[in-house]
């Protein structure tokens, strides 16, 4: 199942990245370009440093300066995601072009990449929550509700790894049809966000 091959992919993106882990380390792609796997893997890294961006940047003591150079990070991440949200799916468009839609074929709230998104993330959530579970001097009752927690997650690895397999499965038979709609960030774009074209010279 698809699912089942992504999420390796993202294991062992995480696990990688933690060898280091360091936001500012080098990466480095295992998978040839012409593969899904070199995508599947960039993707998650850069949720990976992402995430930790993230736990960064809520440092109560951070200098303001670091802030403002981290949230710039942070949003060139976002890009770099969207893009690599719409690689994926152009990958799937071209794997079910030959496809016919079955008549009354109907087309899915979110796109296959954006539901592999998805679970790019949730593999991020259950490589921490499962680190609080183990962390040495932590309480029994911390460790109780991130064990609590962790199975939540786990159950949604379950249920969001088959509705993928069953959205691609349908793709696969005519049943959906899939579309992809560029996402048209604007905060990025000199020439659409007017704090940028107002002050360009």
């Amino acid at each position: 199942m698809f699912s089942e091959f992504a999420f390796k992919i993202f294991d062992e993106s995480i696990e990688k990245y933690h060898v280091k882990d360091d936001v500012y380390q080098s990466f480095e792609n295992p998978y040839p370009k012409d593969q899904i796997e070199h995508l599947l893997y960039r993707k998650n890294w850069i949720d990976t440093v992402q995430w930790h961006y993230e736990d960064i940047i809520r440092d109560p003591e951070i200098d303001p300066v670091a802030a403002l150079d981290l949230k710039r990070k942070i949003d060139a991440s976002n890009q770099d995601r969207t893009d690599m949200v719409e690689y994926i799916d152009s990958f799937f468009l071209n794997k079910y072009k030959d496809v016919t839609p079955e008549e009354g074929a109907t087309i899915n709230s979110e796109s296959p990449a954006w539901a592999i998104d998805r679970l790019s993330i949730l593999a991020l959530k259950i490589y921490h929550m499962q680190e609080e579970v183990d962390r040495e001097g932590a309480s029994e009752d911390h460790k109780a509700k991130c064990e609590a927690k962790l199975n939540v997650l786990l159950e949604q690895k379950k249920d969001l790894s088959t509705a993928i397999d069953q959205l691609l499965a349908d793709i696969e038979s005519g049943k959906k049809y899939m579309k992809v709609y560029k996402q048209m960030k604007m905060y990025n774009d000199e020439e659409l966000n007017p704090v940028l074209y107002k002050n360009k010279k």
